[in-house]
């Protein structure tokens, strides 16, 4: 058996049937960045690229059991959480971090469909903040997401940064380029958050047209690049130029917003 063995990477996600968010963007950019994705299905969905019409959660404690095999069986080196869904599926997962309290967490707060559906109410808002921010490594929300998250929401960035810092997450990233007021700018900018430490702003070229699975594409990168062994803020930016590529590329392959291409054809 190969010494370089690829470094597994544990998704709970949901399932996309479209394939442009979810679970098959965690396993395309896993797999692409040279890291083995051990996948979880947090909810099954009814969506395609325009929308999310339905949403069904799965069992927590089946989850349950499928985390704790995956940890017999695997050296996890990282932890990448999407799509919850519920309150009981949220801490279901909590619970189990707990006992990995070693392992980095990187969260992609799914809080609402690129189409307009709401995906979390206020009671799996209210579950992200008591039970995973504290066992969070780092956070990639968009600005909406953050106010969403804060129980106190800001129009100030760094004071959103100090109550996710004071519930016990590491770092912060707050993506733009969502806002209907950053739409005119040029470019997209993306901003890293660290306490005692000052923000890094990330600019990047602003492409035109809508995208389906970038938040997830993203998180994913990050979590590959952190399995990898780099730092956390070189594996944020290498995540956002990966990303940038993968929209790039994005394809048409629905009536809605395009996907990104994580697996070019060879």
């Amino acid at each position: 058996m190969s010494k370089n063995l690829q470094p597994v990477v544990l998704c709970l996600s949901g399932l996309d049937p479209s394939g442009g968010a979810g679970i098959q963007a965690d396993i395309e950019t896993l797999a692409s960045l040279g890291c083995h994705c051990a996948p979880i299905i947090t909810t099954l969905t009814v969506q395609d690229s325009c929308n999310v019409t339905e949403l069904s959660c799965v069992d927590p404690a089946f989850i349950t059991r499928q985390m704790a095999v995956i940890f017999a069986d695997m050296k996890v080196s990282a932890i990448k959480i999407g799509l919850l869904g519920s309150t009981g599926v949220t801490q279901a997962i909590a619970a189990v971090l707990e006992k990995h309290p070693n392992i980095p967490v990187i969260i992609d707060p799914v809080l609402k469909a690129s189409g307009g559906t709401e995906l979390a109410n206020q009671r799996v808002i209210e579950s992200i903040r008591q039970h995973l921010l504290p066992k969070t490594s780092v956070i990639t929300p968009n600005a909406d997401e953050a106010q969403k998250l804060s129980p106190h929401p800001s129009n100030d960035d760094a004071h959103l940064a100090q109550y996710f810092h004071s519930q016990g997450c590491q770092y912060l990233l707050i993506t733009g380029g969502d806002s209907p007021a950053d739409a005119s700018h040029s470019n997209v900018t993306n901003t890293l958050y660290c306490a005692g430490q000052p923000p890094l702003a990330h600019h990047w070229p602003r492409l035109a047209g809508s995208f389906h699975g970038s938040g997830c594409t993203l998180a994913a990168a990050v979590s590959a690049f952190i399995a990898l062994g780099d730092a956390m803020p070189e594996a944020v930016y290498k995540a956002q130029q990966y990303t940038h590529g993968t929209l790039k590329n994005a394809q048409a392959l629905g009536e809605g917003a395009l996907i990104p291409i994580r697996v070019p054809a060879q």
